[in-house]
């Protein structure tokens, strides 16, 4: 059904194998700071517009893909799309961010919730299909969706939040309420991964985004513990291929070792954590993925290049002495901006190709 892979660098790093150069792809890759992604955006009418219509979401999954020589796609979607087919009612104001017209935050909200029937994200694989189709062998596509936590704080909120009060409020007042939330995101989370994968995803991400505002302790309980569940009910292995599965808390450094022990093939890490030190923690458990700061991006294209090497250089060589391999895959330590001058993304996908192959020189 599908073409063969002709560059699958991406998916032999997530496994630990061996690479010839340390492959790259970019958090929010398509998005608003390529000026053809706006032009599909306006075409479209709004953000759902766009990620509800197969062909415009092929479309802009492919976008950065023409412009820039980065090693693997991922589905043009948004984490809500779940909570929305629970019937929360999403959308986005220009300029607001998401909003739900219903918000669970007592027993009889709480009681309404039901992993939903995977038919209402329908427009979600038929996107994944589409643009497995059109990627041609190029590279491996992603498939992604929200942790369990991090999609319980928009629906608790009711959007997005700079305080996390509501949440906060009803996971420390009525933890049962928030354990019964996380449970039925959980396996909601794992029915909507799966199906991505039956459709053609060959790798998933969990992008736990705000798992880093709990405290030490909540976030055992309240993120990681179903970020596992999760994890645990994934399909590893289709048409006899390996399914790589990524695990991102954002602000997770602190508890590194116990995220690297969820199950998951690769870890992400923000910019706040060193990569070498990130390596030694882990060992050989996991590959991980990041972690340049976003920002760098606004700075000269030859600075955004040395950064790109300094980060690279942090993780090291990614063949061991004893003939292994650690798998590293750069990324950035959150989502691309929208004010991301394009041109410099060319010089750091440049830098990180070209590096990379000089780092598995023989010394």
């Amino acid at each position: 059904m599908f073409a063969p892979l002709t560059n699958d660098t991406f998916l032999r790093a997530c496994l630990r194998q061996p690479t010839d150069h340390t492959p790259i792809w970019l958090m929010r890759q398509a998005g608003r700071y390529l000026p053809e992604y706006c032009a599909t955006r306006a075409r479209a009418g709004s953000f759902m517009g766009l990620a509800t219509n197969v062909d415009y979401a092929t479309e802009v999954t492919l976008q950065p893909l023409e412009r820039y020589p980065l090693d693997a796609a991922i589905l043009f979607s948004d984490i809500l799309t779940v909570p929305d087919a629970m019937g929360l009612g999403l959308s986005f104001q220009q300029g607001e961010g998401p909003k739900f017209a219903k918000v669970v935050r007592d027993e009889a909200a709480v009681a309404e919730l039901a992993v939903p029937d995977m038919e209402k994200l329908r427009y979600v694989f038929d996107a994944v299909t589409s643009i497995r189709k059109a990627l041609n062998g190029r590279v491996p596509l992603i498939g992604f969706s929200g942790s369990p936590w991090t999609l319980a704080c928009y629906m608790v909120e009711g959007g997005g939040s700079d305080d996390y009060r509501k949440v906060k409020s009803l996971m420390y007042a009525r933890p049962d309420l928030m354990h019964r939330i996380l449970t039925v995101n959980a396996d909601a989370v794992a029915a909507y991964l799966n199906t991505q994968i039956d459709a053609g995803a060959q790798a998933v991400m969990v992008f736990d985004s705000w798992g880093g505002v709990l405290a030490d302790g909540a976030f055992q309980q309240f993120s990681l513990a179903y970020t596992r569940r999760v994890v645990q009910q994934l399909q590893r292995e289709k048409d006899g291929q390996r399914i790589p599965v990524i695990v991102f808390t954002k602000g997770g450094g602190l508890w590194l070792e116990q995220i690297a022990e969820v199950g998951a093939d690769v870890l992400g890490l923000d910019w706040t954590m060193s990569l070498g030190r990130a390596r030694a923690l882990v060992g050989d458990r996991v590959a991980l993925q990041g972690n340049l700061d976003p920002n760098v991006l606004f700075a000269p294209p030859e600075v955004v290049a040395a950064e790109g090497v300094k980060v690279l250089e942090a993780f090291g060589r990614p063949q061991r002495a004893d003939g292994t391999w650690d798998g590293h895959i750069f990324n950035l330590g959150h989502g691309i901006s929208q004010f991301t001058p394009p041109e410099h993304v060319s010089a750091l996908v440049e830098a990180v190709h070209a590096h990379s192959r000089r780092q598995r020189q023989p010394a």
